[in-house]
């Protein structure tokens, strides 16, 4: 990969969503401002190997789609939409010709806790909230996104695209919520955040765990934004060993020596904020990662007391993810048996047949019930399934595995 290529890889993984939020305040349109970013990042491969990278890659990616929102706000067609606001009155204007003089992202706010909650609008469906905010926002590819919802890529990038435009047509404005608004709109919010926590690793992973204590602060008081801030941060502990390692390991095989003790010091603490009413979702999720964190300490994993926290989570939300999860609990506690019976449950739920977690684990439940054969018909569903090639390489290793020692093919 070239220089230019690489520079705009990388803003395209870190900057991606702070840029549309940063075009889309401004007139108010989704759609227009993930398809003035993507000419921008077009005019960057053309222009870069030419001229060479810029000083301030992002800031020249703003400037150049900000130019494109203005010719099209320009054409007859447009002209009657919401105005665009002067660019110079956030942080100064800069032409394009002079990459060196671009907008200096850092200067500029942060505008995409305001499109999370446009994204939870009542205005937009339900259904499709949290997916909108993952592609929109967190820039997660449409197929990415549809991957984790288990719904099927063509369904959810034309749920997606409808949602664009109703934000459009409804004028949704780009602000946080007032307070008696804002609670009926922060669940999806914190399930965004949540599910790039969950669906990456790296660079990704961290700008969550910001914008979960981002948000957590801003509200104050609101204890599943606490959850969730202590939740994405136990999970950041886990894999901030630091060794450069980029292989997958289940959280049972990793070492908890390579454990980053501040911050799982910083979960425990932003858990205590979370209160001690009844828990939610997120409070709860955040109690199971900060059982398992504590295996650093006392060398064990206390399995009884996750069989307990699961039973109150699948009573305040019993999602797929979270019912897999229990059941590979009970597997533990309980035999493989047990854990396939509550797997074997969920048989009939809707889109189960692309759920990635439900496929590995029942892999690895049937190997060890002995059921081999059955085992690497699962494993190659999942392996099918997963769009992290660090996962599905531990996938194949599990599968070369049994199919070695049974002499299966595999």
């Amino acid at each position: 990969m070239s220089a230019p290529e690489a520079a705009a890889e990388r803003a395209a993984r870190e900057s991606y969503g702070r840029l549309v939020a940063l075009l889309a305040a401004s007139t108010g349109d989704l759609a227009l401002a993930e398809d003035a970013l993507s000419e921008a990042f077009v005019a960057a491969l053309t222009t870069w190997p030419a001229g060479g990278v810029p000083h301030n890659p992002e800031g020249w990616l703003l400037t150049v789609a900000r130019n494109r929102q203005r010719d099209v706000w320009r054409s007859a067609a447009v002209r009657r939409r919401a105005w665009l606001d002067d660019v110079a009155g956030e942080a100064g204007e800069a032409g394009v010709d002079d990459p060196l003089r671009a907008l200096a992202l850092d200067a500029l706010p942060d505008r995409r806790l305001e499109l999370l909650f446009v994204c939870a609008h009542p205005a937009i469906e339900e259904a499709v909230r949290t997916p909108l905010m993952l592609q929109a926002v967190l820039g997660f590819d449409a197929a990415h996104v549809a991957s984790a919802f288990a719904v099927a890529p063509a369904t959810m990038a034309q749920r997606l695209v409808r949602a664009k435009r109703k934000i459009a047509a409804a004028r949704i404005p780009f602000v946080v919520p007032p307070p008696e608004t804002l609670r009926d709109r922060l669940l999806p919010v914190l399930e965004a955040v949540y599910g790039c926590a969950v669906l990456e690793r790296g660079a990704m992973a961290g700008e969550a765990r910001h914008l979960a204590v981002t948000l957590a602060e801003l509200l104050g008081d609101q204890p599943e934004a606490w959850g969730l801030a202590a939740l994405v941060t136990f999970t950041a502990a886990r894999g901030a060993s630091g060794s450069g390692d980029t292989a997958y390991r289940p959280l049972d095989e990793q070492d908890p020596a390579t454990w980053d003790a501040r911050l799982v010091a910083r979960g425990h603490a932003y858990l205590q904020r979370a209160g001690t009413g009844v828990p939610g979702r997120f409070q709860l999720e955040a109690a199971i990662a900060a059982v398992h964190c504590d295996r650093s300490r006392t060398g064990r994993t206390d399995w009884g007391a996750l069989e307990v926290l699961y039973r109150a989570l699948l009573a305040v939300a019993p999602t797929l993810g979270a019912r897999v999860a229990a059941a590979s609990v009970t597997a533990r506690l309980h035999g493989p048996r047990a854990g396939l019976d509550l797997l074997d449950a969920l048989l009939e739920e809707p889109g189960l047949e692309r759920f990635q977690p439900w496929w590995a684990t029942r892999a690895h439940l049937l190997a060890g019930a002995g059921r081999p054969s059955e085992a690497v018909a699962a494993y190659e569903r999942a392996v099918t399934l997963s769009g992290d090639e660090a996962v599905r390489a531990h996938l194949r290793r599990k599968l070369r595995r049994i199919g070695g020692e049974q002499g299966l093919p595999g």
